[in-house]
């Protein structure tokens, strides 16, 4: 899909008629979180959160994060940031299963407390949790994919609750078609795609150092790849000695890429940084930006290094990337996971400082096609569809859809508060 497309997206959402009465009255939304670091769906939610307070709206951010636990994104004093203290934590099934139904309880009791009027979830497990918190109750929610559902595994049991708790959400929300596609119509009876902002830093003057950068942003995780871009950049380092590599993040495979490094005889020339101190300060050392990912839901690091005006290369992988780069315009893409491929990308880029210039300047304008006032106000109109759908029922005296079984589920849950004691 193309950014033109991408723009078609979001202005027939944003364009659709306002709700008619649910906005003028009462404005108030919680959007749930597993927790407050760098990661992607934090910073969409403290953007939404920080536009919509603008805008007039009651905004609550809940996170399982810890209950000292500083936030990444900075959000304005007008907005309420709740930390229900349960952190993801290794532990046995049976642990885990206890945990899980704790989260859940202490979720339904912070949202009862915001009283939103709207909940927004973010991230599978966290969207699961905050539909069993939901149950019983007419607040309506709508849960937000984040990632590439075909290659992002859930395990069994979260597969089967997702199946069976998403026909309960208002509806879905993805950042990409491809993404809505891997989803049956019963788990998605209303559906959005609405792509994320893109954030421009600025980078402040060209770099002019002799030793030359390329950077790499994310998780260090598998599905980001950074074993493949080790390994292309290890077939370059002897033929470019005055560039160097290095890879902002954090993540559980942090040994096992600075073992790789070393044993690929990259250990002085391949820095692992951890998460910049602020938002987007990695750009401004970097020459080049390479995004090596296996699969993705988005992209946002390749999206903030084409509006720096990075010359950036990517893997072509499902999803993101194609609707970001348009061929030899304003990036480069190649094969997924395709090293040999990926290698002669860099080195066309890393020797040719007029391709770089030239890719760097056309892509800054995709900060444009997605700017944060443009996508929050498709996020609006979302929220904005999901109170009216609420008010409407309640004048013609009609219980919301997920209410069938709310006797039901209302003892449910009153079984789990008692037990989770």
């Amino acid at each position: 899909m193309t950014t033109h497309r991408f723009q078609q997206e979001i202005e027939s959402v944003a364009a659709e008629p306002a709700a008619r009465s649910a906005l003028s009255e009462r404005k108030r939304a919680a959007l749930v979180l597993p927790g407050l670091g760098a990661g992607g769906a934090e910073r969409i939610a403290n953007i939404i959160a920080d536009l919509l307070d603008e805008r007039g709206w009651e905004m609550s951010v809940i996170s399982f994060a810890e209950a000292d636990s500083p936030s990444y994104y900075q959000y304005p004093a007008g907005v309420e940031v709740i930390r229900l203290d349960l952190p993801p934590a290794r532990l046995s099934a049976p642990a885990k299963s206890i945990a899980a139904i704790r989260r859940a309880v202490r979720l339904r009791r912070a949202i009862d407390q915001a009283a939103p009027d709207v909940v927004v979830s973010f991230l599978t497990r966290t969207n699961i949790l905050a539909l069993i918190a939901g149950l019983g109750r007419q607040t309506p929610i709508i849960v937000s994919e984040r990632n590439n559902p075909q290659k992002q595994s859930v395990g069994f049991l979260w597969s089967w609750l997702r199946a069976r708790l998403y026909p309960r959400a208002f509806g879905l929300v993805t950042m990409t078609k491809g993404a809505m596609d891997c989803f049956p119509p019963a788990m998605r009876r209303r559906q959005w795609v609405i792509p994320n902002p893109v954030l421009r830093f600025e980078r402040g003057d060209a770099p002019t150092a002799k030793t030359k950068c390329i950077t790499a942003v994310g998780r260090l995780v598998h599905q980001k790849g950074f074993d493949l871009l080790l390994q292309a950049f290890a077939a370059l380092a002897g033929e470019f000695p005055e560039w160097n590599l290095v890879i902002w993040g954090m993540g559980p495979e942090r040994s096992k890429l600075e073992d790789m490094a070393s044993r690929l005889g990259l250990s002085a020339r391949v820095r692992f940084a951890g998460v910049s101190e602020r938002p987007g300060g990695w750009v401004e050392n970097s020459d080049i930006f390479v995004m090596s990912s296996r699969y993705e839901g988005w992209g946002n690091a390749l999206a903030e290094a084409l509006a720096a005006g990075i010359p950036s290369i990517s893997f072509n992988c499902n999803w993101g990337p194609a609707e970001l780069i348009q061929q030899s315009v304003n990036g480069l893409l190649v094969p997924p996971e395709d090293v040999d491929a990926l290698a002669r990308k860099m080195r066309e880029l890393m020797q040719d400082p007029e391709l770089r210039r030239r890719l760097g300047s056309s892509a800054r304008s995709i900060a444009d096609s997605f700017s944060s006032s443009r996508v929050v106000d498709a996020w609006e109109k979302v929220m904005a569809e999901a109170l009216s759908a609420r008010a409407d029922a309640a004048v013609r005296g009609e219980t919301d859809v997920r209410e069938k079984h709310g006797e039901i589920c209302s003892k449910s849950m009153n079984f789990l508060i008692t037990d989770a004691h």
